[in-house]
């Protein structure tokens, strides 16, 4: 099937940088929570206002109606008045970040889980977008890239600037006010965009290949979140300094921000089967090592490879999932797939460790990971018989 145009390769009219600004801003703010979660509902909790057990509860309820809203609107909504849509769910969205710190206790946990559902949509109309470039493993990377290096700026300045002053309660003005802003700028968000190819049978939503193909994408989320989130037990139990593991975080983050700067300039240079095989061993290694209780200097160099290759990685499963579902059906559901997979890991393995031991979770982690490689594998093994039909809504 030809899902192709002659416009430099885009499926319908190839969009304007302003339109793609917009568009990239839009999604960018839909995720923006996952990196200020930690700085925000902390907060809320050291001022009393949640329990430690209510912050991850919080935490969870929004990544999980994040992720399905996500899913579901890509799997629901056509891409029509995305306009409307962006902007709308860019002012309720900053409605329910100001009347947060409003509230306290399970009140929060409502809210936030409400507030999943405007931010799933604003990113599903990012990866709308993505799935109709022409490149949309180079574009993904790309996305990745800015929204990391957004959430770690916006962090660092609600941080110093905002919350050192005005507490829990302006550092959530503060992200209403920057969804404010994302009203403003949606405004030149493209109204629609085309169509994709419908399945042979008619069908506006992925085909079985397409749906494994996200489980692969599932179960690869599970595995960088479930290790990653008990990077912190582990390197207490490695016996290291507190601030060992606040090390490992800014360089983590900075080795993602180059990981997926990497995957951006290479996607759609290279073969995205071997990059994924490679990578994988090289995530086996350093799971081994985290498992072996490394030292403080080790568990740094440790934390910068998983951050890179946790980034590097991602662009790359797109081009996996287009090969599985031509259509791209799926890959306009790889993001809700994704972040569903970053609650799924963390929830799973938070059953598994104690109090005293948490490698389990890289046991589990390592699992997942390998369950979604070998899924991956199999379905380029085994390729599509009959194309998919063009046409469609």
């Amino acid at each position: 099937m030809n899902t192709e145009t002659p416009n430099g390769g885009w499926i319908g009219p190839r969009l304007s940088k302003l339109e793609i600004v917009a568009v990239m801003f839009v999604g960018i703010a839909g995720i923006m929570i996952a990196g200020l979660q930690p700085l925000l509902l902390g907060t809320l909790s050291h001022e009393g206002k949640i329990t430690a057990n209510q912050l991850g509860q919080a935490a969870t309820a929004e990544l999980l109606t994040l992720g399905l809203a996500a899913f579901l609107a890509g799997a629901v909504l056509k891409p029509v008045r995305l306009k409307l849509i962006a902007v709308a769910m860019a002012i309720v969205l900053a409605a329910l970040d100001a009347a947060t710190p409003l509230v306290e206790g399970d009140s929060i946990t409502l809210i936030r889980g409400v507030a999943g559902l405007p931010s799933g949509v604003l990113m599903w109309v990012t990866i709308a977008m993505i799935a109709r470039t022409p490149a949309p493993e180079r574009w993904s990377g790309a996305y990745l890239t800015v929204q990391t290096l957004a959430q770690f700026l916006l962090a660092t300045l609600i941080s110093v600037a905002v919350v050192a002053t005005w507490g829990a309660s302006g550092g959530w003005i503060a992200l209403a006010g920057f969804c404010v802003l994302t009203a403003v700028i949606a405004l030149f968000v493209p109204d629609t965009l085309a169509p994709l190819a419908r399945e042979e049978g008619g069908g506006t939503l992925p085909g079985p290949r397409g749906w494994i193909a996200l489980l692969s994408a599932f179960l690869y989320s599970a595995f960088t979140i479930a290790v990653w989130v008990y990077a912190e037990p582990l390197s207490k139990q490695a016996g290291h300094d507190p601030s060992i593991f606040g090390y490992a975080v800014s360089v983590s983050l900075a080795c993602q921000v180059v990981g997926g700067f990497a995957a951006t300039l290479l996607a759609g240079r290279i073969n995205w089967l071997w990059t994924v095989l490679v990578c994988t061993v090289l995530n086996v290694a350093i799971l081994f090592g985290y498992y072996a209780l490394p030292t403080p200097e080790m568990f740094l160099v440790l934390s910068g490879a998983f951050g890179f290759l946790w980034m590097f990685v991602l662009p790359f499963l797109v081009p996996m999932i287009i090969e599985a579902d031509p259509t791209r059906r799926a890959a306009v559901l790889i993001g809700g797939a994704q972040v569903l997979g970053c609650s799924f890991g963390p929830f799973v393995a938070s059953m598994m460790v104690t109090e005293i031991d948490s490698r389990a979770a890289i046991t589990f982690g390592g699992a997942c990971m390998i369950v979604a490689v070998l899924i991956a594998f199999c379905l380029h093994q085994i390729r599509p018989r009959k194309p998919a039909l063009e046409g469609g809504g």
